[in-house]
């Protein structure tokens, strides 16, 4: 069953967001050529903690560090650690936390100095199709639309959906029902009702969809190598399309025009 959240819920969950959104802020404009991604969970945990929050990430199933990072062709679960940034690649950064019994989750991909064509089309594309997907979460339609709007809108700019891992519910817990799939299934999936908070995430690859687990047990790379782009906002379902509960105006993704 998935949650309906009341007002005040869905007020603390904003709260809890916004502590998301100003250290994705912090984060992004610290990544530069040289700096490693150790540097970035570190700032992280300070800023978090700073906000009277805790790194919801850490620890969680064992997970090690605050933050995952992911360089490259990491789709998600980077574990940060003494890798230096390069100029041209594109860094993936997710941050979740939780604040007064509600948890925050988004995540935002970024360039590390001057990056090429392809990936700035994988990244805009990424984000758009986030976009997107934000504004079919209204009261009435059915979660394939998120779906839909989110595989048509990558798939029309030459890249690959990820289909191993999913958005979701998010709330009391960081993973609640449902989850949210990149991709349209079989199923129209549950219809979507005003107070329903969910966490969107399309994962894009440059090349194929296929994915594998490095030997840490948590990092998904891509099969073929070539990069992928990571997009999250946590969202509230409403009657025109989703509200961001992880927007803010110094770091701006998951609201471009259609």
């Amino acid at each position: 069953m998935i949650p309906i959240k009341t007002e005040n819920e869905i007020a603390l969950l904003r709260e809890a967001n916004q502590i998301v959104a100003e250290v994705l802020v912090t984060l992004a404009a610290l990544v530069k050529p040289g700096v490693t991604t150790g540097a970035l969970d570190e700032e992280a945990a300070r800023l978090i903690r700073a906000y009277g929050a805790k790194p919801s990430f850490l620890g969680y199933h064992g997970y090690p560090k605050n933050t995952c990072i992911s360089v490259e062709d990491q789709i998600i679960h980077g574990i940060p650690g003494k890798r230096k940034l390069g100029n041209g690649e594109i860094v993936s950064i997710d941050v979740g936390v939780k604040h007064r019994g509600y948890f925050g989750d988004a995540a935002v991909t970024v360039a590390c100095g001057t990056i090429d064509d392809t990936r700035r089309k994988l990244m805009d594309a990424t984000d758009l199709a986030l976009s997107r997907a934000i504004a079919m979460a209204k009261d009435g339609n059915h979660l394939v639309d998120i779906s839909r709007a989110v595989q048509t809108t990558c798939e029309a700019a030459g890249f690959a959906v990820v289909r191993s891992f999913v958005g979701h519910g998010i709330g009391t817990a960081m993973h609640e029902e449902p989850q949210v799939p990149n991709f349209v299934t079989r199923e129209k999936g549950p219809l979507l009702r005003k107070g329903m908070v969910l966490a969107i995430e399309p994962m894009v690859n440059a090349g194929s969809c296929d994915v594998r687990v490095m030997r840490d047990g948590w990092t998904a790379v891509t099969a073929d190598g070539k990069p992928s782009a990571h997009f999250e906002h946590s969202i509230v379902v409403r009657e025109g399309g989703g509200e961001i509960l992880s927007a803010t105006p110094k770091l701006v993704w998951g609201r471009r025009a259609s």
